[in-house]
């Protein structure tokens, strides 16, 4: 069984407190900078109670992500502000070892997180903002404001419970927000009323440390309380009904199982020019040019696995390996061991490529080179507003999971979907976030304002997995493998006589490949 491996981010956080702050540029330019706040964010400034019993309370590093916080950045400034973006994932990675290589003299000395953890980080994280706005202000002539509210980061507990090891959550009584703007009160579950909400965060911590690191991923999940038994979820709701006029066919591409173990820990969507840009492996099928490298003449004139030729399409994951203590032959490399993700990858099963259509109406071809990531690498810090995969088993896929992994019945194997964001504005490939030129379709079925219906890419990738809590997918190293940070990513490479072909099927109805 061939394997390799590559890591993701992971995990809803309640606690994050999101402002907006519209920033008009010159040339009536407008890039809009959300801010994720998360609790005790503040870096070197916090006070120093927010940092007592952080080893038995805290398990990560939670940021800002400033790639979802510029959803418009001028496309003279794009290279360098992604270059930017690249190298402030590298700059969590690394204090995130820092972290946890401390941990214990973090528990005898706990003002040391901030002063050689996050002080530091929140230096580098500035000047890597400060270059952004200087690319933006070089193409727009005036420089955004509010970017520095984006430099500090914070320590948080694994899951959204802050207690203090022994159930209380009172997290010291501090409200761990820089500049006492974020409302937070340190208790873990940000509801502001200083009280955990009673879950024995030091269980958790434990598991991290210790299952965890049994399980073969260093100490940095994933834990037992990341796994549910499948037959205990219950099936979920309908689909939205088909409208008159709806598109009913399907289109299937057949792109293999990742045999020839094509695996880089590159994302040429969200870091271009980048290596090591995702900080954990990537599956990839169909497109053989793929890497963080690659513009759009390499990918048209790129080999595929796909068996239809008109499809060069890139198609790509994070890699799923076995927790069995186990090295894979990446154990030394960036995006595996050093990354720390370590354990056997798996190669699929199965891999299922569809492209539907739409219960409200007619689709039109996707533009050539449209590039579409689906979930969040860093949901476990960002909170689950942009996660999309979901976890199943194979006899059970009625009930579907964001937030966990399945333990599957004896005979059944791990399903993993993701289903595609299905709207396109009509105009854009791309956007700065990689987001908003696209968009998932209304409850109703239909597009929002502005977008039209392309046919929806569905992935289904299956494993034949021992059954219970022993795998993980790859992840950013402070997202501790959860499953909610699991994604999906697709570049169009189909040809115009294939495109055509394919809106044709659904469009009539038809089942073709």
């Amino acid at each position: 069984m061939a394997r390799t491996s590559r890591k993701k981010r992971s995990t809803l956080a309640n606690r994050a407190v999101v402002a907006a702050a519209a920033l008009f540029l010159g040339g009536g330019g407008l890039i809009a900078v959300n801010v994720y706040a998360s609790a005790g964010e503040g870096g070197s400034g916090a006070p120093p109670g927010q940092f007592r019993n952080a080893a038995r309370q805290m398990s990560t590093i939670d940021c800002p992500d400033a790639g979802i916080a510029l959803p418009d950045v001028p496309d003279g400034a794009r290279p360098e502000v992604d270059r930017e973006l690249a190298a402030m994932d590298t700059q969590i990675t690394d204090a995130y070892r820092e972290f946890a290589d401390r941990k214990e003299r973090i528990a005898r000395d706990p003002e040391l997180a901030g002063n050689a953890v996050l002080g530091p980080l929140r230096s580098r994280r500035a000047a890597s903002l400060d270059r952004i706005g200087t690319a933006v202000e070089r193409v727009e002539g005036r420089r955004p404001q509010g970017l520095e509210g984006l430099a500090g980061c914070s320590l948080r507990a694994d899951d959204d419970n802050g207690g203090d090891g022994n159930g209380d959550g009172d997290g010291d009584g501090q409200d761990g927000g820089q500049g006492g703007g974020n409302g937070q009160d340190g208790d873990g579950d940000g509801d502001g009323d200083g009280q955990g909400d009673g879950q024995d965060q030091g269980e958790g911590q434990d598991q991290g440390d210790g299952q965890g690191g049994d399980q073969g991923q260093q100490g940095n999940g994933p834990e037992a309380s990341d796994f549910v038994d499948i037959q205990s979820v219950e099936p979920a709701a309908d689909r939205p009904r088909n409208r008159r006029g709806a598109s009913r066919g399907t289109f299937t591409t057949d792109c293999g199982r990742n045999e020839n173990g094509k695996f880089n820990p590159d994302n040429v969507i969200a870091a271009p020019g980048v290596s090591n840009g995702a900080h954990h492996m990537h599956d990839y099928v169909g497109n053989q040019a793929t890497d963080a490298f690659a513009g759009d003449d390499q990918l048209a004139a790129g080999e595929t696995t796909c068996r239809n030729q008109g499809d060069r399409s890139t198609y790509y994951w994070p890699v799923l390996r076995l927790q069995n203590g186990q090295d894979e032959n990446d154990v030394d490399a960036d995006g595996g061991g050093r990354d720390q993700n370590t354990g056997e990858i798996q190669t699929p099963s199965q891999v299922t490529l569809t492209f539907t259509g739409s219960p409200a109406g007619k689709v039109t071809a996707m533009p050539r080179f449209l590039r579409i990531i689906t979930g969040d690498a860093k949901a476990f810090t960002n909170g689950d507003a942009n996660a999309n995969a979901s976890w199943s088993c194979t006899g059970f896929e009625d009930r579907q999971l964001k937030d966990k992994y399945p333990i599957c019945p004896e005979g059944s194997q791990v399903v993993r979907s993701f289903a595609f964001q299905s709207c396109w504005d009509g105009q854009n490939t791309d956007s700065a976030n990689h987001r908003t030129h696209v968009a998932f379709a209304q409850d109703d079925g239909r597009c929002p304002d502005g977008f039209r219906a392309i046919p929806q890419l569905v992935q289904r990738i299956v494993y034949d997995v021992p059954p219970g809590p022993g795998f993980a997918v790859d992840s950013f190293p402070e997202q501790l493998h959860k499953p909610v940070t699991d994604h999906g990513d697709f570049i169009n490479v189909f040809d115009e006589k294939l495109m055509k072909k394919v809106v044709s099927c659904v469009n009539g109805g038809r089942k073709c490949r």
